[in-house]
């Protein structure tokens, strides 16, 4: 058989008989170079001169879910996880770290993250977690008007007048069946906060006055579309 001469990480993994995950981590460490061939490839001979010895070592433990990651961090902040009924730290968070580049994923899984046991210990040790766990702490589109102390319909015009973005949709069952579920948006705790410091032109305490039934004064905010030219 003819021996392959370009490899993704899963096939390079294999040949160097080593967990997928470790080879994505010794990646991250530097022990594996960037790609040699696009796109994402590696060359068979940076292949074969790679040390599969060190890429195990540097991955010496068995990496941790996402959930597990959350929860050792929950702890870190003497609020355990499964100590109440919501969770002081989700998965949502931990996405977050890995989009700031605090956490590394180690999984090809989109549904789900990995993590380095040792990367999570050091995050758990910063003195700042906290304020990050806070600033990335998901709220929906009524959490997010409570907290900006406007009426849900100001929150859905920020979103149309494209202020503020979802960092991600959750799926919401309303009972047993699937058939119920909707999509629900996400928006981290920071970036609400940033809006009203984002948006200085905007009188935010008479936004927060506006009497129930109102139209909402930002709806004139929203750009005029040019009437489309009349046909000839």
């Amino acid at each position: 058989m003819a021996r392959r001469t370009e490899y993704d990480e899963t096939q390079a993994a294999q040949r160097l008989k080593v967990p997928v995950t470790a080879f994505r981590w010794a990646r991250h460490a530097g022990i594996v170079p960037a790609p040699d061939l696009p796109p994402g490839q590696w060359s068979q001979t940076a292949v074969e001169v790679l040390d599969a010895g060190a890429v195990r070592a540097a991955m010496n433990e068995e990496p941790i879910s996402g959930g597990a990651a959350a929860d050792r961090i929950a702890a870190a902040l003497g609020t355990p996880n499964k100590m109440s009924e919501k969770a002081a730290v989700t998965s949502f968070v931990i996405r977050r770290f890995v989009a700031r580049g605090l956490l590394v994923n180690l999984s090809g899984n989109p549904k789900g993250t990995l993590h380095h046991p040792g990367q999570v210990t050091e995050v758990c040790e910063r003195k700042d977690l906290a304020e990050l766990v806070a600033a990335d702490t998901p709220l929906g589109p009524d959490q997010a008007a409570d907290r900006l102390q406007v009426r849900r319909v100001e929150f859905d015009w920020m979103v149309k007048l494209k202020w503020i973005q979802p960092a991600e949709w959750a799926e919401v069952k309303f009972g047993a069946s699937r058939a119920g579920a909707v999509e629900v948006p996400l928006y981290r705790t920071a970036d609400v906060d940033a809006l009203p410091g984002a948006r200085p032109e905007v009188d935010w305490e008479e936004l927060r006055r506006v009497e129930k039934g109102r139209r909402s004064p930002l709806a004139a905010l929203l750009p005029k579309v040019a009437p489309a030219p009349a046909s000839v």
